[in-house]
């Protein structure tokens, strides 16, 4: 059963990790598929790999509003309507403290992964009152239960969460449901540049199979398939939903790492 049979899918970050789990997905589900990215090098190779008449791929980054207003236009202009704002693009450098992360490097953070929604939907709210359509947001689970070594990151996470649940009040007059997926570890070449900068790296592989109490680290797929349920009909009375797809990470106690707890000096 295609879920997403004739439907227009905006993508953002859509050309690794999640994001392109998520194109391959829906377009599988029989939607048309508007794929946004910053990196030309990640487009070109995803262009390579997975390319139709039914797939368009835009070169834009989501944290200049110009970039957005012209993807969002060109959409239109190729498919003729918009049907799911899917807000995948994220950034989670640096792995540092807030005292240690300096003014560019928060602005940056949070200008994609939280302004770039207000950038999405300011300029594609239109199009989505018309269908009656859905936005999706790509959160993350450190929202809720906080992560070393990232305060930008997780600040806006906690922001995405937040603005989820501030939108779907706003847009269901309009029809428009509006959600977020909360992954914890998935593997994504962002989780593995990730891993490469921690001071543990060697042990990082095993760390993250421990942190998910189903034992393991999933790829980006699992994350897709809940990406697919709440965009589509089956979840049509669903909004404001902050859907965990973590493996059970957030529940219970457990000891994540072989190592002793610091003791007092």
């Amino acid at each position: 059963m295609q879920l997403l049979k004739d439907k227009v899918v905006f993508l953002t970050g859509g050309t690794e990790g999640i994001g392109y789990e998520c194109a391959k997905t829906y377009h599988k589900a029989g939607a048309k598929v508007s794929i946004i990215t910053h990196k030309e090098d990640s487009l070109q190779n995803c262009r390579m790999q997975f390319f139709n008449d039914e797939i368009h791929y835009i070169l834009a980054d989501v944290s200049k509003p110009a970039d957005v207003n012209r993807a969002i236009t060109e959409t239109i202009g190729r498919f003729g309507r918009i049907d799911v704002i899917h807000n995948n693009a994220g950034v989670s450098n640096p792995s540092k403290t807030v005292c240690d992360t300096t003014d560019e490097e928060w602005d940056k953070v949070f200008n994609v992964n939280v302004k770039g929604i207000y950038h999405t939907t300011k300029y594609g709210i239109a199009a989505l009152k018309e269908t009656k359509g859905t936005i999706l947001n790509t959160g993350s689970l450190v929202a809720d239960i906080g992560q070393e070594l990232h305060a930008a990151y997780t600040a806006t996470k906690g922001a995405v969460n937040a603005l989820t649940k501030s939108m779907a009040l706003d847009y269901a007059p309009f029809g428009i449901r509006v959600n977020a997926v909360a992954p914890a570890g998935v593997w994504t070449p962002m989780l593995r540049r990730w891993s490469n900068q921690q001071p543990n790296a060697a042990h990082i592989e095993h760390y993250l199979d421990e942190i998910h109490p189903l034992g393991y680290c999933p790829e980006g797929d699992v994350v897709a398939d809940a990406c697919l349920f709440l965009i589509s009909e089956q979840a049509r009375f669903i909004t404001g939903c902050i859907l965990p797809v973590s493996g059970g990470a957030e529940l219970g106690y457990r000891r994540y790492m072989d190592k002793p707890f610091a003791k007092d000096v």
